[in-house]
């Protein structure tokens, strides 16, 4: 794009510390200690003292097409994984604001970082606003679930700036805007209500679906979310009574990949692929293995998918916000609707925010590089002219 491209080093870090536990979240390792690794791409030739850190809660990232680009434009870049990395059946969200605050903590104390910039990409979004609120206004004490978690001893440490990329509203409210309602019984998912099953042929709703069959639908998605949510307080209050509070127990959650944006390109319309998404085929991959929440447990249901419930919620967390902010969108994303990318933009409750759009480009970049470069691009403008680099 016309611009000078940095060579760069992709240097391996951990990031380790210590809590009181009585369990590991994750399988194997010692107890009592988290170790976080990390990649920081580090431009040749490039001193800084201001890093964007990437996290997403069950992580994968490190090689994101828009990491590369901007370690290319000159920005010094760390994607750091959560103690989830690949698995989110135990996941506990505000556990992650911790490894995130570690994470940043780390960087400013012994790797000489004085400014950070949380990079929320995807599902980062909503855990980048969700730890700036804490830092910001800390509120928080026990998880969902009613553990003792107190993040207001943590003195997260504020971030210098947010960069919004790809974004969506929450991991609560974007899987109940995918979950199948037309599950009837949770233990028999081959019993449905035809009206709701928008895979099904014989269901007499079908593309372009009418508004009355879509308010119809969004509403049993929620109250589908709700009853998954009142069974799984059940379990815990009956562990409780039975003076088992630290007792759990793993479920399954089927067909979560149902939202009728897939099947009808005028809802929440983009340049996205008719009848995909970013997983693939959502018939296929609302039966997989890899659909969102299929394995849970019953804490991971409360932090991070139960609607009622769940605390990372990114329009709540961005109003608690007050450091410059940019958020960019992709016009043909096959993951997030304009709509959440606009909503997050609006809940930013400052001035000092801009919005972006990058035409044409799907959610990861992926075979996309000048897409890529075009964003990152936008990020170091940003960046430079908010004197953050």
């Amino acid at each position: 794009m016309g611009e000078t491209s940095f060579e760069y080093s992709r240097i391996p870090l951990i990031f380790a510390f210590q809590e009181t536990v009585s369990a590991k979240d994750t399988y194997a390792g010692q107890i009592g200690t988290v170790a976080l690794t990390a990649q920081l791409l580090k431009p040749k030739d490039v001193e800084s003292n201001t890093v964007v850190v990437f996290m997403h809660p069950i992580g994968g990232g490190s090689y994101l097409p828009i990491l590369h680009s901007l370690a290319k434009q000159g920005v010094h870049v760390l994607w750091c994984d959560s103690r989830y990395r690949g698995t989110d059946s135990a996941l506990i969200m505000e556990k992650v604001l911790i490894d995130l605050g570690e994470c940043i903590k780390s960087l400013k104390d012994r790797h000489g970082y004085e400014k950070v910039i949380l990079g929320g990409w995807s599902g980062g979004g909503a855990l980048t606003l969700f730890y700036q609120s804490e830092a910001e206004q800390p509120s928080i004490e026990k998880t969902p679930a009613g553990d003792i978690l107190n993040l207001k001893e943590q003195e997260f440490i504020p971030a210098d700036g947010i960069m919004l990329i790809a974004a969506h509203l929450s991991r609560h409210k974007t899987f109940t805007e995918w979950i199948d309602p037309s599950v009837t019984e949770e233990r028999n998912p081959e019993k449905r209500k035809l009206e709701y099953d928008i895979y099904d042929s014989e269901n007499p709703n079908q593309p372009a679906y009418s508004s009355e069959f879509l308010s119809a639908y969004r509403e049993a998605q929620i109250k589908r979310n709700v009853k998954i949510s009142s069974w799984v307080k059940e379990r815990l209050n009956d562990f409780k009574r039975n003076n088992e509070p630290e007792r759990e127990l793993g479920f399954v959650v089927h067909r979560t990949m149902a939202d009728p944006k897939w099947l009808d390109s005028t809802i929440d319309p983009n340049d996205r692929t008719p009848n995909w998404c970013f997983l693939g085929n959502p018939e296929t991959v609302n039966n997989s293995p890899i659909g969102l929440a299929r394995f849970c447990s019953l804490r991971s249901w409360l932090s991070q998918w139960s609607y009622e419930d769940a605390n990372g919620d990114g329009i709540g967390c961005a109003r608690n916000t007050s450091v410059p902010t940019l958020v960019i969108g992709n016009t043909a994303d096959d993951a997030i609707p304009p709509s959440h990318t606009n909503r997050l933009f609006d809940a930013v409750p400052h001035e000092d925010k801009e919005l972006h759009w990058i035409d044409k480009a799907n959610h990861y970049y992926f075979g996309q590089p000048e897409k890529s470069e075009e964003a990152a691009m936008l990020c170091k403008t940003w960046l430079s002219g908010k004197g953050l680099i």
